[in-house]
């Protein structure tokens, strides 16, 4: 099995978009809640700045990532270590999978060191730990899954995939592999929860409870 990481295990996407958000605010590049979480959720850090990096050129007609990027990072290094919890009932609800499992998550290996070991879900997946800087090819593209799923020893085919974002289930099925949509982090909507199913989630998981009764019958 394989697990995205923010917004799934930890309860990070919800700080992420605040502290995001607050500061394209501030330099007059403005988002809509909606649309920026839709767009950007899922994304390698290296294409979000990207992504970032060229609105600022668009809009606002200069680079913006020298003003933008310290800022974020500082800002939700502070967040994590205030404010982070895991998504409830991950923990329980992990140390239930009886089937070789991964984090398989678009976030830097560092960062994602801090938010499990932060969360005490470091220890279930350690040392199948795996981020965007594993591979050439982040999410949407398939090549994270099969780096997880080739140091699992299991076959695409045999693996579940969690996730929360349309990149994560775009990537999943591109790995050939099986796709549940989940909808239990902070910064979940019906209408995002939507876009999983739309993008080709086999089925929604509402929160960990429910994951927890689905996983015993695997």
């Amino acid at each position: 099995m394989l697990f995205d990481c923010d917004g799934v295990l930890v309860d990070s996407e919800i700080l992420a978009h605040e502290i995001e958000t607050a500061v394209l605010d501030s330099i007059g590049l403005h988002y809509d809640r909606h649309d920026f979480t839709e767009r950007f959720m899922g994304m390698s850090d290296a294409a979000f700045f990207a992504a970032l990096e060229a609105d600022g050129r668009a809009r606002l007609g200069r680079s913006i990532i020298a003003e933008i990027r310290p800022r974020m990072d500082d800002g939700l290094r502070q967040a994590v270590q205030d404010r982070l919890s895991e998504v409830p009932g991950a923990l329980r609800a992990v140390s239930t999978v009886r089937h070789a499992k991964a984090v398989a998550s678009s976030s830097t290996l560092h960062r994602l060191g801090v938010k499990l070991r932060k969360t005490g879900l470091w220890e279930p997946f350690a040392p199948h730990v795996y981020s965007a800087e594993h591979v050439t090819h982040a999410k949407p593209a398939p090549d994270l899954f099969l780096h997880a799923a080739a140091a699992l020893a299991t076959a695409p085919a045999q693996c579940l995939v969690i996730e929360d974002s349309v990149n994560g289930v775009v990537a999943g099925r591109a790995a050939g592999m099986r796709v549940w949509g989940f909808a239990g982090g902070g910064h979940m909507t019906d209408r995002l929860t939507a876009r999983l199913s739309a993008a080709g989630a086999e089925r929604i998981v509402a929160d960990w409870r429910e994951a927890e009764g689905l996983f015993a019958a695997l």
